[in-house]
């Protein structure tokens, strides 16, 4: 039986319960009402105009279609930038899980352009393949660098991303062994922290290394190079997401702690010149260039993405006539597909030479001129997969870096908010709330697990093809399927160029 009292309370709490649902469904409805004036009178979009209220399901419809389109409609091997099956082989890479796939191959072999490596009928045993051999970066220096390191974690500022994104890939660096490469937003703690190689790329607004009027300054670079982790110094002429812009930070990821790391002003937009003011030619990058080597002892090179051959005529001419020790100790190629950067549209789709152009076309110019065994190539670009890197090894890469790769192994979901301080999984964001989904102890074994599990299918189709290590495949090793549905090697479509200038090719 229940009490006076109990009943009391329910009828007093049904009573409230309704009220509060009365005042509920009227505030609705008088919003409901003025969305409705406020849609039928303004003036700026015809949709709500036309249709007040429900118009606005257009726009939210519009932006959910984004999260919908990858996990509902699009097919394995048909989304952009980056498929599904690219998306998972990475995951599951940086995971440590099992790799296979199971009742055959869901890509499509026939579509012109497709590249496939070429299969010996007797590939290397296990016990006879070996690790990656040793590269020397910058004979010159005094400071040489020499690795063994295939895959690399290509230019990430910290701003762009988060310090725990930053600790993540510094200490997966370190347990990897490959280098991390800083960005051009200056030289942080959290790069340190992991204790990994480092590559400080000064970029045009010159972070980490600009004087009080923002000009390059040798004691700033002196200071930057003491550090024994830093171990070479790249130039950022270009990068694949906005070639002939400068970078782009929004105000809203300029911190108090960035704008000091940076030396620039917190909450405003940080916005680089479009290229280095004093370099207005192939003779002021040189100039650069040796400034650079000299004021640090360390290996100094630049990155950039190409338009065409012409640059690198007129620099590779100029090295010749300077000597061969004042070349680029490295040139990093960007692709016109990269895209970690907020950049336009009209630069992130239609502007400069994908890699599939631009890397061949380098090393084609280096041989031409004698300096391949001089300058080490390092290719960059949607290297995301062990094809891609395998396929840039034949091409004639040294060394490949990625950025968004190491972005799917800290977790990214491809929601395309790097250029907002919205990114869910706390990567490109310095919101507290959404940084704390990433833990960077759990993230950095999952960096090395990426970058070593890369290494060891890279060299999986090494050994396929007959070699003992992956720097060790040509361009006969890869054939690229044509228009008429054959396939034909890499070397008959870009076939070897000798030395015809300077003094190796006085030599032959």
């Amino acid at each position: 039986m229940i009490s006076d009292q109990t009943q009391h309370f329910l009828l007093v709490t049904v009573e409230t319960l309704a009220a509060i649902f009365i005042v509920a469904v009227g505030l609705f409805v008088l919003w409901i009402i003025f969305v409705y004036i406020q849609d039928v009178t303004q003036t700026k979009h015809a949709i709500r105009r036309n249709y007040p209220v429900v118009g606005h399901f257009r726009y939210f419809f519009e932006h959910m279609g984004e999260f919908f389109r990858q996990y509902f409609f699009a097919m394995d091997r048909e989304e952009l930038p980056f498929n599904r099956a690219q998306r998972s082989w990475a995951y599951r890479a940086a995971k440590n899980l099992d790799n296979t796939v199971a009742f055959g191959s869901t890509r499509d072999l026939r579509p012109s352009g497709t590249v496939l490596f070429a299969n010996t009928a007797f590939p290397t045993l296990g016990e006879d393949a070996v690790p990656p051999r040793e590269v020397t970066i910058g004979p010159f220096c005094q400071h040489p660098y020499t690795t063994s390191s295939l895959f690399n974690i290509s230019g990430m500022s910290y701003g762009a991303l988060s310090k725990p994104a930053v600790l993540a890939l510094s200490n997966g660096a370190r347990m990897a062994g490959c280098w991390q490469n800083t960005g051009e937003g200056g030289l942080s703690p959290y790069h340190l922290d992991g204790g990994a190689d480092l590559v400080f790329q000064i970029g045009t607004a010159k972070y980490g290394v600009r004087d009080l009027n923002g000009e390059l300054s040798d004691e700033r670079l002196r200071e930057v190079a003491a550090h024994t982790q830093v171990r070479m110094f790249e130039i950022k002429l270009s990068q694949g997401a906005k070639p002939g812009k400068g970078g782009i930070l929004p105000g809203a990821k300029v911190t108090e702690e960035i704008a000091g790391i940076r030396g620039i002003e917190p909450g405003k937009d940080s916005i680089s010149p479009n290229r280095h003011p004093e370099v207005d030619s192939v003779g002021d990058l040189m100039d650069m260039i040796a400034r650079v080597r000299t004021v640090t002892g360390k290996p100094a090179g630049f990155k950039a993405v190409f338009g065409g051959p012409e640059f690198l005529d007129d620099l590779f001419a100029e090295c010749l006539r300077r000597g061969r020790e004042s070349a680029p100790d490295f040139i990093t190629v960007d692709s016109a597909d990269g895209g970690t950067g907020a950049a336009p549209m009209a630069l992130m789709d239609d502007m400069g030479l994908p890699l599939r152009e631009s890397l061949p076309l380098l090393v084609d110019k280096l041989n031409e001129y004698g300096l391949r065994d001089r300058v080490k190539v390092i290719a960059s670009g949607k290297l995301v997969t062990p094809a891609d890197v395998a396929w840039a090894l034949c091409m004639g890469a040294d060394f490949c870096t990625s950025a968004r790769g190491f972005m799917f192994a800290l977790g990214c979901i491809q929601a395309l908010q790097c250029n907002k301080n919205t990114c869910p999984t706390g990567i490109t964001t310095h919101d507290p709330r959404l940084q704390k989904g990433l833990v960077p102890e759990d993230k950095a074994t999952r960096v090395m697990h990426y970058a070593k599990n890369m290494v060891y299918e890279v060299g999986t189709i090494a050994h396929s093809c007959g070699v003992l290590e992956p720097r060790e495949l040509r361009r006969h090793h890869a054939r690229v399927v044509q228009s008429d549905g054959r396939s034909m090697p890499l070397n008959a479509l870009y076939p070897e160029v000798k030395p015809t200038k300077g003094p190796l090719a006085k030599a032959s």
